[in-house]
């Protein structure tokens, strides 16, 4: 088995639909950091996993310095974004969502 990593940065910002009264209902930035893990039994024509600039592509080039309550169809939570991401490359198993410092969301396939 072959594995990949990514990791990159992407500013952008969001407000969170929540049930209960909180600060991060008003529209607010963050950096946020996105690790993807990809696997595969048996590497590309090109001997890659998944090339990293078309993973950097899909997701920083779609995501940063955007709006992700307008960029995504769902409540934009660190846990929904990590899920999104991975459905986005077909290779990923695992993404890791860090919306600020101590605050990580972890989405893995089972």
């Amino acid at each position: 088995m072959y594995y990949i990593t990514k990791r990159m940065e992407v500013a952008g910002c969001h407000r969170l639909n929540t049930t209960y009264p909180s600060k991060c209902q008003q529209l607010h930035g963050h950096n946020w950091i996105i690790t993807i893990y990809c696997k595969a039994r048996q590497l590309d024509e090109n001997g890659m996993v998944v090339d990293f600039t078309k993973v950097k592509e899909r997701i920083h080039g779609y995501l940063d310095h955007g709006n992700f309550n307008e960029l995504l169809p769902f409540n934009p939570t660190a846990e929904n974004i990590a899920r999104w991401v991975c459905e986005q490359i077909p290779s990923c198993y695992r993404v890791e969502v860090q919306e600020s410092e101590g605050n990580l969301a972890i989405y893995e396939e089972d």
